[in-house]
């Protein structure tokens, strides 16, 4: 790690590394093979994992976007997929944090410090990308409240999810300004959530779609102002895109290890493999891409931190790690050779996980056009 950390810092990143050496890494392959792990979750609530984004005076840990980017990193060390549920939930919860009234922060964070799991619904089977095109709708009842109909698909933790913030079009004649944001709770009335899907990768984290089909919501339920949902979802998933990012180097560091474990007890022609130059050269490419991915990552937490918008770097460091991340997962499964292809090695596995940070919370495609729409901008 590449940053002056605080000694509170260095707590939490030794504490996220012995939770991951004792608790997650051990059951990835379990997760890989059997989907969410319920007991798994309820350890990384009582270890106080699921608020440490929230203030002291709901519950939390007020940590910083630093602390929670050190603790995704050091999870998906030992698993992409719980890496990936965590950071789901902080930033749904986030959204109540940074958006919600006085009195839904205090009746929601609590809930979600105490271990409620939260799930942020932006992504529509028809709407990805184009954000800005879904077709889910709230309208206005006449008590005051909320209808909501529609659905939502790829929605990380939808299934085990608590609470689900999800946005829709209150006003199509606005655009992008017309669409708002709900608290919907699990047992809400005309929810329905499918079966989860069956996934490449990251086959731990719970994946659904959602059903809306007449939803009555209290008018409490619109969280921030009436057509601020689509600015609210873009910052939130400004700070999926840091998560992401330190996740591709977690995953890219325990790849690297894996090979590099292998590459030193494989003898072939008389010594270890390790000790052949064209072997060794794409050691130096990963630890190299690896600290880049690092840096990108927290440079753009801190970013966040001081309180500047960091939508580029965020974006910058996201598109990096997704490629990088792949590439290092493929060049570990070549050093172990058809071992790699085995799934005993476990590196199959994280080739499999490293696929999706490409797509997952804005497509390389999307990000290009933000990093080069910044870059070409008229000054």
């Amino acid at each position: 790690m590449l940053i002056n950390l605080t000694e509170e810092q260095k707590m939490i990143r030794d504490m996220a590394r012995e939770f991951t050496k004792n608790e997650i890494e051990p059951r990835d392959k379990w997760m890989d093979e059997n989907g969410f792990d319920f007991d798994l979750y309820k350890k990384v609530v009582d270890a106080g994992f699921m608020g440490i984004n929230i203030p002291e005076e709901y519950g939390g840990g007020g940590g910083s976007a630093i602390d929670t980017t050190i603790i995704v990193h050091e999870f998906a060390k030992g698993s992409a997929s719980e890496a990936t549920f965590l950071d789901a939930h902080w930033m749904a919860a986030d959204l109540v944090l940074f958006h919600g009234t006085d009195d839904q922060k205090k009746k929601y964070l609590p809930q979600a410090c105490a271990g409620k799991i939260f799930a942020f619904g932006l992504t529509e089977a028809s709407a990805g990308s184009d954000a800005a095109g879904i077709k889910s709708t709230a309208v206005k009842s006449a008590d005051g409240g909320w209808v909501l109909n529609g659905g939502k698909a790829w929605i990380t933790n939808s299934g085990v999810a608590d609470y689900y913030i999800i946005l829709a079009m209150t006003d199509a004649s606005k655009g992008n300004h017309g669409i708002s944001a709900f608290i919907v709770p699990k047992d809400a009335e005309g929810l329905t959530v499918g079966k989860f899907e069956q996934k490449m990768g990251i086959r731990g984290t719970a994946t659904c779609e959602l059903a809306f089909d007449n939803i009555r919501l209290p008018a409490d339920a619109l969280l921030g102002k009436e057509g601020d949902g689509f600015m609210m979802a873009m910052a939130a998933l400004d700070g999926g895109r840091i998560s992401v990012a330190a996740i591709c180097a977690g995953v890219s560091e325990h790849a690297m290890t894996v090979a590099k474990d292998y590459a030193n007890s494989r003898i072939a022609f008389g010594k270890p493999i390790a000790a052949f130059q064209g072997l060794s050269f794409r050691f130096a490419e990963m630890a190299t891409d690896i600290k880049v991915m690092e840096m990108l990552a927290f440079d753009a937490a801190a970013m966040k931190d001081s309180g500047k918008r960091c939508t580029v770097d965020a974006a910058e460091a996201k598109l990096f790690a997704a490629n990088h991340s792949l590439q290092i997962c493929i060049d570990a499964q070549q050093v172990l050779g058809g071992n790699g292809y085995s799934k005993e090695y476990h590196v199959e596995r994280f080739v499999r996980d490293a696929r999706i940070f490409s797509v997952a919370e804005g497509t390389n495609e999307i990000l290009r056009m933000i990093i080069s729409g910044s870059v070409l901008a008229k000054k």
